[in-house]
């Protein structure tokens, strides 16, 4: 089931039990922010960006090497090169993603970006080295910016997906397809939000993260909530603008995000965190967040 009728979601995503696959990934790759500044095309629908003078390619390198360091600590981790041609590609969740055996290339919405899923290292090494069969959508015309645009229940098989320039209704069906869930919400984003990674978190399939100003209807977030109370937690405006929305779990008893985003955290947000049975780990971001996203965002998850 893919659309936007929420009972008919609700119905599925109520009885699904956590057998689809594991919550969380068993590494993680990243690429390296070389080159990092603004692109004044992604700047065009992304208003969490920085002007160009805020932005410090030396600070953001250094809190990258921090990230993989921190993340390698819990599983391995990767980074590939980066490079000046693509000033965003530290992003590369929204380019490239995995389901167990399979990648996927996003279609991105910008040319700048669009050079991204062109990379013949990291394809090689899904494809020769890791032997996942390649799904390419990028060279289709329907933006979807994948794990930017979807948030997915992997424990569950469910899709949260958040439409607006950067992924329509035809380009959620191609992901929904790819990677076989059992059922998508699709629902619009709210006028200025980019990507549903930013306003959504679903964590090891047991506790979301919500921003419900992120939303154009209520509605959707109230449903999403629904499939995870009691730990649906819903984010204040400062705690959205700090960038909580963007974290991820990579195991089943931590949450990571950025130094901001913890530090934006309410106590009520953190008890949530707590009963549901995770702890916070933050890496500093600062420099990155200029960019336009946070510690999710920098995330490739390989499953």
């Amino acid at each position: 089931m893919i659309g936007r009728d929420r009972e008919a979601f609700l119905a599925i995503a109520r009885d699904c039990a956590p057998d689809f696959g594991p919550a969380t990934a068993r590494a993680a790759f990243l690429v390296a922010p070389d080159g990092f500044a603004r692109a004044e095309q992604s700047a065009g629908d992304n208003r969490y960006m920085a002007a160009a003078e805020g932005f410090d390619p030396g600070l953001a390198s250094a809190q990258h090497r921090e990230l993989q360091r921190a993340l390698s600590a819990l599983l391995p981790t990767v980074c590939f090169a980066g490079d000046p041609d693509t000033p965003d590609a530290l992003f590369p969740n929204n380019v490239y993603a995995t389901a167990p055996g399979r990648t996927l290339i996003g279609r991105m919405r910008h040319p700048v970006r669009q050079r991204e899923a062109a990379r013949a290292d990291i394809r090689a090494f899904f494809r020769e080295v890791l032997g996942y069969a390649e799904i390419d959508l990028s060279t289709q015309p329907h933006p979807c910016e994948l794990t930017g645009a979807l948030v997915i229940d992997r424990a569950r098989g469910l899709g949260y997906c958040g439409l607006s320039e950067r992924c329509d209704a035809e380009g959620a069906r191609l992901m929904h397809e790819a990677l076989g869930l059992r059922a998508t919400l699709l629902f619009d984003l709210a006028p200025g939000e980019y990507h549903t990674n930013v306003v959504l978190a679903v964590l090891a399939g047991r506790a979301a993260l919500i921003c419900p100003g992120g939303f154009a209807d209520p509605a959707a977030a109230a449903a999403i909530a629904a499939v995870y109370a009691p730990h649906a937690i819903e984010l204040s405006p400062t705690e959205h603008a700090a960038f909580a929305g963007n974290a991820i779990a990579l195991s089943p008893d931590r949450v990571w995000m950025s130094t901001r985003a913890a530090g934006a955290l309410s106590e009520a947000s953190r008890a949530g965190l707590e009963r549901a049975g995770f702890a916070v780990a933050a890496v500093a971001l600062d420099a990155i967040e200029a960019g336009g996203g946070s510690l999710r965002c920098c995330v490739g998850e390989i499953y």
